[in-house]
């Protein structure tokens, strides 16, 4: 019997956000002003920006091979099956990732250029990231981490600085666990020790004074881990959770990363005097976002009685056939003052004749992958 399942249903979409912040500059100031004297960066900066231009990048498709269509395959064969496929079967389950990187170079660490130097601090406006996931008008996933303000000092002392988690809404009824195409829902009776990990990498690349390149070097990294357990959630499946004022995070964001380093240009004034100018810093961002769980044992015990279950809702050999893609694109939103990656996975068909449209991509960029697939499987139950 085949099993209608709504094309909404099978889309999933993430927003990450790179927000910006016109008062850090003026914080880091602060703490630099309260140390040593000499070290203050006392420096003449240009009235303008580069100018670099804040649009819609290029978008991009690629596919993503669905790993739960050779594992249930099994289900449609007459053969028996012991209780070790079974489980076989559930532990790839309990298992989904994605990947979502920034397309193009995310421009602007820094409000302004410099002519003091590569790591001049001052007008540094990067100030964190967010990432949330919505389903219709209800957000089921959002995570938003800031530069940890109790730390500025090591901006100043050693170019690095550290995030602080802010704000949680996590549901694991709402997760993209179970990983099948099977219409399972998370059950805290049938998968324990839900756990959701975020890793963030910022590379970057830049000229020095001495004629230098600098390719994709690795500044940092930050890694989140969020275990949930029945007894953690509120009456609706939901964990929510805000950061009090100046009280360190329950989750704690363990890394840290340089901050980025400008390139350099040399350039004329107007008296056609050469001078060393360092840009508004240029960088990428790569987010990996994991979900695990496990078996219960009252599941394992009735695994004879899920595999029924799972036959009766098995659909038609054309839904497994359908291939998923992933269409990403990166623009700067003006009102939030942010950075926004929006990145879809669908099958093929609603992401050439709807989604691209919803998100304005033409079809020329929307086809080139430019060698810069997605791995891991993002796929809707």
């Amino acid at each position: 019997m085949a099993l209608n399942i709504a094309v909404s249903a099978q889309t999933i979409e993430y927003k990450t956000f790179i927000y910006t912040s016109e008062n850090l500059a003026d914080d880091i100031q602060r703490v630099n002003d309260s140390q040593d004297d000499t070290r203050r960066f006392d420096v003449d900066l240009l009235n303008a920006t580069l100018g670099a231009a804040k649009g819609i990048g290029a978008g991009y498709i690629s596919t993503i091979i669905d790993m739960g269509v050779n594992v249930l395959g099994n289900l449609i064969t007459r053969n028996a099956r012991l209780q070790k496929e079974w489980e076989d079967m559930v532990k790839e389950e309990n298992v989904w990732s994605t990947k979502i990187s920034s397309i193009q170079d995310v421009k602007d660490f820094y409000q302004k250029p410099s002519t003091a130097g590569a790591l001049d601090p001052l007008n540094m406006s990067f100030d964190g990231i967010g990432c949330l996931r919505m389903e219709n008008t209800d957000t089921v996933f959002f995570v938003s981490c800031h530069i940890d303000r109790s730390k500025l000092n090591r901006i100043v002392n050693h170019s690095k600085f550290e995030l602080v988690l802010d704000t949680l809404i996590l549901s694991p009824l709402h997760s993209n666990l179970p990983n099948t195409r099977l219409p399972l829902e998370f059950s805290f009776d049938e998968r324990k020790n839900f756990n959701l990990s975020m890793n963030i990498k910022l590379t970057s690349s830049w000229f020095t004074d001495a004629i230098e390149l600098h390719n994709n070097a690795h500044l940092g990294e930050f890694n989140i881990t969020i275990p949930i357990k029945k007894d953690d959630v509120d009456s609706t499946g939901f964990v929510r959770y805000i950061r009090p004022k100046d009280e360190p995070s329950k989750y704690p964001v363990v890394g840290e990363s340089f901050i980025v380093p400008r390139s350099y240009m040399g350039y004329r004034d107007a008296n056609g005097r050469y001078k060393n100018i360092w840009g508004t810093g240029q960088y990428k961002l790569d987010i990996e976002l994991r979900e695990t769980c496990d078996i219960t044992p009252e599941y394992r015990a009735n695994w004879k009685t899920d595999r029924k279950r799972r036959k009766k809702m098995m659909p038609s050999v054309n839904f497994f056939n359908n291939v998923w893609k992933t269409i990403s694109s990166q623009h700067w939103d003006e009102i939030t003052r942010s950075w926004v990656i929006t990145t879809i996975s669908a099958p093929a068909g609603v992401i050439e004749n709807e989604i691209k449209k919803d998100l304005k991509l033409n079809n020329a960029g929307a086809s080139n992958t430019n060698g810069k697939s997605q791995s891991g499987g993002m796929q809707k139950k």
